[in-house]
C-alpha cells in the first residue's frame, strides 16, 4: 500500500509479540525506576519521573511496523528523547568508552538490543504518552521505547532497565532477531532475506495471532 514500507499492511495498534510473553501483564509501580548497568563504572537506579522531566520533552508522530507485516501509522507519541536520557545516565554510570550496544528490558522480562548509535537517533523516544494521554498497561506503561526506524520487536514496552554493552545481545527473540532490524532495509531477521520472511509471516500471521490471543487469556500478573 502506498506510503507504507515494503511488505507492510495497515492495522490498528494492538498488543502483540512473542507468544510466550502474551499472558504477562506487569503491574506498573507507583514510583517506577530505571536500572542502569552493564559495562559501567557505577550501576544506578534512577526514578523514571526524573528522566521524563528532562528538557527536550516533545511529541512526535511515528509509525510502528511489526515484523509480521502489519503497521500502525500516525501514532502521536510523547516523551523524552533517549539521547537526552543517555546524557544524564552516562554522566552517572560512566559507560566503557568502547560501549557500542544497549539492551532495553521491560517489566515483563522481554528484552531487545540496539546499536548505541541507533538508540541515540533523533527520533528514538522514551515515551510515556500516546495521543496526548498516559500510556496504559496494554500500551507499555510506564514507559516504552519508540524507535520508528526499527521493527516493533526493537520497541520494548514497560522499560525498566538499560544495559550498556560491548557486544550484541540477541535478546528475547534470539537468533531470529536482526542486530539492527531497520524497516527501510527490511532487516526482518539475519536468517533468510527480508522478502522471504515477508511471505512467511503473511501466511503465518493469522495462526500466530490466534496463539497470542489464546495465551493472553491466561494472563499472569507480575507485581
Amino acid at each position: 500500500m502506498s506510503g507504507l514500507p515494503r511488505g507492510q499492511s495497515p492495522a490498528p495498534l494492538r498488543r502483540f509479540g512473542l507468544p510466550r510473553f502474551a499472558g504477562v501483564r506487569p503491574e506498573v509501580p507507583a514510583r517506577p525506576v530505571l536500572s542502569v548497568s552493564g559495562v559501567v563504572r557505577r550501576p544506578v537506579q534512577i526514578e523514571l519521573a526524573e528522566l521524563l522531566a528532562l528538557p527536550g520533552r516533545r511529541e512526535q508522530v511515528g509509525d510502528l511496523h511489526c515484523v509480521t507485516t502489519w503497521s500502525a501509522t500516525d501514532l502521536l507519541w510523547g516523551g523524552v528523547p533517549f539521547r537526552a536520557a543517555h546524557e544524564v545516565l552516562a554522566a552517572r554510570v560512566r559507560p566503557h568508552p568502547e560501549c557500542a550496544w544497549v539492551t532495553f528490558t521491560g517489566l515483563d522480562g522481554y528484552r531487545s538490543c540496539l546499536p548505541l548509535a541507533d538508540a541515540l537517533a533523533e527520533d528514538v523516544l522514551l515515551a510515556d504518552r500516546l495521543d496526548g494521554v498516559p500510556l496504559t498497561g496494554e500500551q507499555g506503561a510506564p514507559v516504552r521505547l519508540v524507535a520508528p526506524a526499527h521493527y516493533g520487536y526493537k520497541n520494548v514496552r514497560h522499560v525498566c532497565a538499560v544495559e550498556y554493552r560491548l557486544s550484541y545481545d540477541p535478546g528475547s527473540a534470539g537468533p531470529l532477531a536482526h542486530r539492527r532490524g531497520r524497516v527501510e532495509r527490511e532487516e526482518r531477521s539475519p536468517v533468510l532475506p527480508g522478502w522471504v520472511w515477508r511471505r512467511l509471516w503473511r501466511s503465518l500471521l493469522p495462526r500466530v495471532r490466534r496463539r497470542y490471543d489464546h495465551d493472553a487469556r491466561g494472563e499472569t500478573r507480575l507485581t
